[in-house]
């Protein structure tokens, strides 16, 4: 199998391969939109701020090119909100796979929110062999809304899509490859489908 990790210089690549290696599955990393065309599955990363990582995306018109995949695709963290039509974060425009806007958490919580929380109403062969109310790791400043696309949500003073799918895209706003055994089998999961 070739699993690819788009590599735009936004990403958590390092601790994203010692996952999937600990799973027996070795990693692809590229920019290139050839290689990225022809991989099985593909894993779209992200950390740090949208305006730059969306830039970064555009330099090798990766931003053209990832919402035409066929392929599973799973963007994590900042991945996953690249993945909606727009977040107030620099007031970027994403990709649109997801018709959904990602809004910035209010002042009545502490921002960024760091740490475990539970991740609710799993909805999706992804989740298989996970239990519900599970503890994810999560670092976000920025939450994607609720909507029909949601496979799981999560609270932090207010109710948010802590997972999404649409056809072949998924996308997780907690780290798979921080949380633990959960994690472990979310990616085992995602390699299977």
């Amino acid at each position: 199998m070739k699993l690819v990790i788009i590599n735009y210089g936004a990403g958590n690549i390092k601790s994203l391969q010692f996952a999937f290696n600990r799973l027996g599955v070795e990693t692809l990393l590229s920019n290139c939109p050839e290689v990225i065309k022809t991989a099985d599955k593909v894993i779209f990363p992200g950390v740090g701020e949208a305006s730059s990582a969306m830039k970064m995306l555009n330099i090798n018109q990766l931003d053209k090119l990832i919402p035409t995949l066929k392929q599973p695709v799973l963007g994590i963290c900042l991945g996953m909100q690249l993945l909606c039509k727009h977040t107030e974060e620099g007031d970027t425009k994403g990709l649109g796979v997801f018709d959904i806007h990602v809004k910035r958490f209010n002042a009545n919580v502490k921002v960024p929110q760091i740490g475990w929380n539970t991740i609710k109403n799993l909805k999706s062969d992804l989740f298989k062999g996970i239990n519900d109310s599970e503890y994810m790791y999560l670092v976000h400043s920025y939450y994607a809304e609720n909507c029909s696309d949601t496979i799981a949500i999560s609270d932090y003073g207010i109710e948010y899509a802590s997972a999404l799918k649409r056809n072949n895209f998924y996308g997780v706003q907690f780290h798979p490859e921080k949380s633990s055994t959960a994690g472990k089998q979310l990616l085992k999961n995602f390699i299977e489908l």
